[in-house]
C-alpha cells in the first residue's frame, strides 16, 4: 500500500515536470512570431556560450524567456503561499486574493510606485519592500479580526478578507486620484500583467520565491501537524503561535515577490493547492512542492493565453485568471458548504 502511494506521487511529481517543460517551450515559441523547439533550446545555447546568433535569438532570449520564467516564478510564489495559509487557517477557500493580502501587497507597491519612478523604485528595492510590509500587515490586521478566543473562525476570516480588501481598494483608489500622472500605469498594474517583464525582474524576484519557500519546505512536517488544530499541535510540540508568525511572515514574502512584479493576479493561490491537494492528498511533503511546480505552469499557460487570445491585443493576466478562478471558487464554496 505504502509502496503504491510512493509510486502513485512520484508519478504525479514527474507528470508536473513534464506539463512544466511543456509550458515553457509553449510560452517561449508561441507568440505574434512563432518559434520551434530546436530554435528555442539553440538560441539558449548561443545565449550561454557568448555566441551571435540571428534576430530571432534577440525575441526569445530579451522579451519571451524572461516573461516566461518571470510567470513561472509569480505562480509558484502565489502557489506556495496559498498551500501555507490553507495549513494555517485549516480552510481551502484561503488564499492570498481572498483574504486581502494581495490587496495589501498591492497598496504597499503603488505607495513606492508613486513615491518615486518605476525604475528607481524597483532598483532600491522600494516596491518590493513596500509590497511585504503591505501583505504582512494586512493578514496580521486580518487574523486579529478573525480570532475570538484565541481561535481563527473560518467565516470571520474570510468576511475580514473582503472587508480589509475593500478598505484597501479604497485607499488604493484614493492614491489614484492624488496622483493623476501615474492612473493609467497604475490601473493596468492593478489589473495584473507581464507586460514589463524583464531579467532584471526575474533577478529581483528570484531569491524572495527561494528564500520564501525554503524554510516552509524544510518544516512540511510541522504544516501537517498544524492540520490537526491549534490545541493538538502544541500538544505534539508545535510552538504555535511562534510558528504562525513565521510562516506567514514567509507567505507574505511570497505574495509581495508576485505582486510586485506582476501586480493583483487571483485565484492562482486558490486554485492550485486545491486541485493538487485532490490528487496527492494533503501531506504537506509533497503538497507544497507540487502545487509550486503547478502553479508555475498556471500561470506560464495564463499569461501565454492572454498575450496570444486576442493578439495584437493583449489581455491582463490577472483577467485570464479571475475568469478561470472565478467559478472554481463558487464551486468550491458549494462544495463545502454543502449546497446541492
Amino acid at each position: 500500500m505504502v509502496t503504491q502511494s510512493r509510486a502513485r506521487s512520484v508519478t504525479v511529481i514527474t507528470v508536473l515536470f513534464a506539463v512544466l517543460f511543456v509550458a515553457f517551450v509553449a510560452g517561449v515559441g508561441l507568440g505574434a512570431v512563432t518559434v520551434g523547439p530546436a530554435e528555442v533550446f539553440s538560441a539558449i545555447g548561443r545565449a550561454l556560450r557568448g555566441q551571435p546568433g540571428p534576430v530571432s535569438d534577440a525575441v526569445i532570449i530579451d522579451l519571451r524567456l524572461p516573461r516566461v520564467l518571470l510567470a513561472a516564478l509569480v505562480g509558484a510564489s502565489l502557489a506556495s503561499a496559498g498551500v501555507l495559509y490553507q495549513a494555517l487557517f485549516r480552510n481551502p477557500l484561503a488564499d492570498p486574493y481572498i483574504l486581502g493580502v494581495s490587496s495589501g501587497a498591492g497598496l504597499g507597491a503603488i505607495i513606492a510606485i508613486v513615491s518615486t519612478t518605476t525604475a528607481t523604485g524597483l532598483r532600491y528595492g522600494l516596491v518590493p519592500a513596500g509590497a511585504f510590509a503591505g501583505a504582512l500587515a494586512t493578514i496580521l490586521v486580518v487574523v486579529r479580526l478573525a480570532s475570538r478566543r484565541g481561535r481563527i473562525e473560518t467565516t470571520s476570516l474570510l468576511l475580514a478578507g473582503v472587508a480589509i480588501s475593500y478598505i484597501l481598494a479604497a485607499l488604493t483608489s484614493f492614491i489614484m486620484v492624488l496622483f493623476r500622472q501615474s492612473m493609467a500605469s497604475v490601473v493596468f498594474w492593478m489589473m495584473g500583467g507581464l507586460t514589463s517583464a524583464s531579467w532584471r525582474y526575474v533577478g529581483m524576484i528570484a531569491p524572495m520565491f527561494v528564500i520564501g519557500v525554503a524554510l516552509p519546505l524544510l518544516y512540511t512536517r510541522q504544516l501537517n501537524i498544524m492540520l490537526l488544530g491549534d490545541e493538538r499541535a502544541g500538544q505534539l510540540g508545535v510552538p504555535v503561535e511562534r510558528f504562525k508568525l513565521i510562516t506567514l511572515t514567509f507567505a507574505s514574502l511570497l505574495v509581495a515577490a508576485a505582486v510586485s512584479v506582476s501586480g493583483l493576479i487571483g485565484f492562482v493561490g486558490l486554485m492550485t493547492p486545491h486541485i493538487v491537494r485532490l490528487i496527492l492528498g494533503p501531506d504537506h511533503r509533497l503538497l507544497l512542492p507540487a502545487s509550486t511546480l503547478a502553479g508555475a505552469s498556471i500561470m506560464i499557460f495564463a499569461d501565454l493565453l492572454a498575450r496570444t487570445a486576442l493578439a495584437p491585443i493583449e489581455v491582463p493576466v490577472g483577467i485570464v485568471t479571475a475568469l478561470l478562478g472565478g467559478p472554481f471558487f463558487i464551486w468550491l464554496l458549494i462544495r463545502r458548504e454543502g449546497v446541492r
